[in-house]
């Protein structure tokens, strides 16, 4: 014998139509059209072969058998209100994995963790370093912070930090013997690459800058070793502010010229779209937005 189970939207429309005893507010609860709610209920009689509603002096009634049936799915409806809340209340807690690249991991999230920790101590973050940042959303990650320009399919994107290029250096190439105080003055120094020779290229020629050689200096692989080796003075680097921060503000960096380039690219959250509204995701969202909506301050 066949279950003769009706048609899922067809009960969402009748469960909803009934709570109201309107096709118009049960449309809008469920952003469809009027008609499309009353061809659901006709589709839902039809199977059923009973008469629902009834349409009486402009309002809408339930008849006998359509209340009866009403009263019996709406309990089946709470239950799986219930069961939903339950789910994602389990998603709330335990452990939380988050793919990044170390520069980022090093510079700005581990120094900010333990504000997390305090306002969510039912959640293990577990950091995940790696090179490789677009694709590192794999099964085993929850959220990943990518680096570009926002254009990746099949995700829920949510740009951090409007991000500059700057000149940095220790403070004590200001005062040495070859001073820093205009931007020529870079042509006596050595210049600190972070991944590439273009940044350097990209400021020197905005800032009207023509007497530096650009191709001379170390390159790194990684954002936070040129910051480290502008800290160490080894040279002047031209460098990420948000990354830089927190150097910037324990004054072992400065910036010492005030012309910046605002990066095209940016550091996006990133999380699978089945996923935006799982309890422990959106904490971590919610408090990584936060935090880089108080500190834009470049």
């Amino acid at each position: 014998m066949s279950r003769r189970v009706p048609p899922l939207n067809a009960l969402k429309a009748f469960e909803a139509a009934a709570r109201h005893l309107s096709f118009t507010k049960a449309a809008e609860e469920l952003y469809v059209t009027q008609a499309a709610v009353s061809h659901q209920i006709k589709t839902l009689e039809e199977h059923l072969g009973l008469k629902l509603f009834l349409r009486k002096n402009r309002s809408l009634l339930l008849t006998e058998e359509g209340q009866g049936y009403f009263l019996d799915i709406k309990e089946i409806f709470t239950q799986l209100i219930d069961a939903t809340e339950k789910l994602l209340a389990r998603g709330a807690k335990g452990s939380l994995t988050v793919s990044l690249t170390p520069s980022f991991a090093i510079q700005w999230l581990v120094p900010r963790l333990s504000l997390f920790n305090e306002l969510h101590p039912e959640i293990d973050v577990r950091i995940k370093a790696q090179d490789q940042d677009e694709n590192s959303l794999t099964d085993d990650v929850d959220i990943a912070i990518y680096y570009g320009r926002g254009h990746w399919s099949g995700v829920q994107t949510y740009k951090l930090h409007t991000e500059y290029l700057v000149p940095l250096c220790s403070p004590l190439l200001l005062s040495g013997h070859k001073p820093l105080n205009q931007p020529s003055d870079l042509a006596q120094h050595t210049l600190l690459h972070d991944t590439t020779r273009r940044n350097w290229k990209t400021w020197m020629k905005t800032a009207g800058v023509r007497n530096v050689q650009v191709n001379q200096g170390p390159i790194f692989s990684h954002s936070s070793m040129v910051l480290q080796a502008a800290v160490h003075g080894q040279g002047v680097a031209i460098g990420n502010s948000v990354l830089a921060k927190p150097d910037i503000d324990a004054g072992r960096l400065v910036i010492p010229f005030s012309h910046s380039l605002e990066s095209k690219n940016a550091y996006y959250l990133v999380i699978r779209e089945s996923q935006t509204e799982l309890g422990k995701i959106v904490s971590f969202k919610d408090w990584m937005l936060s935090l880089v909506e108080q500190e834009q301050e470049y």
